[in-house]
């Protein structure tokens, strides 16, 4: 939702979500216009993710011979086969695969070996605003949007309060309700 405030035209967004992607299904992607992405799927089995760092050594175009990590897709649960078939999603364009079915107790990978280094398949960065810390989201916001949001009202955000025009002045103050409605419902966040 900060994202749709933030960059009203879906096309520009650095992350999105869909709370209808499919029957039962939500979607959430992220898209930073240098090649980076990721998709997550959630639906009754769980979710699955699959992530683009396209610096980093684990990237199938990394070396002459284009190839997916070993082992990326091997031991994704069949519940999640759509998602790995699914040619929006870019599939072939991989640096990290993750699930966790409804009854895991924690998040899977199917790699087994990672190469040296930090942050080797990119996920932590890409990951780190996904970690429920609004200050994350703040400093993302600063560096990517360059501009500077009260915590409070991201904390608001956060806990999917519904969002009023006091909030939405606070950090856009171009925009209006009306404006944002439909990304709102998309999204499948209250406005008052």
């Amino acid at each position: 939702m900060l994202d749709a405030v933030l960059s009203p035209e879906w096309e520009h967004r650095y992350y999105s979500f869909d709370s209808a992607w499919g029957d039962g299904e939500m979607m959430a992607s992220m898209r930073n216009g240098s090649g980076d992405e990721y998709f997550i799927l959630f639906d009754g089995h769980g979710a699955v993710m699959k992530g683009f760092d396209h610096e980093s050594i684990m990237s199938p175009w990394s070396s002459e011979v284009v190839d997916i990590w070993p082992g990326m897709y091997a031991r994704v649960p069949d519940e999640f086969s759509s998602f790995i078939n699914e040619p929006a999603f870019s599939i072939e364009d991989v640096t990290f695969c993750i699930w966790r079915r409804a009854s895991d107790a924690r998040w899977h990978c199917g790699i087994e070996e990672f190469p040296p280094g930090d942050d080797p398949d990119g996920s932590e960065w890409m990951l780190e605003v996904l970690g429920g810390d609004p200050a994350a989201y703040q400093k993302f916001a600063r560096e990517y949007y360059e501009t500077e949001l009260p915590l409070p009202a991201i904390e608001h955000v956060y806990r999917m309060q519904p969002l009023d025009q006091e909030l939405l002045g606070r950090l856009n103050s171009a925009l209006s309700l009306e404006d944002i409605r439909a990304d709102a419902s998309e999204i499948g966040y209250p406005v008052s």
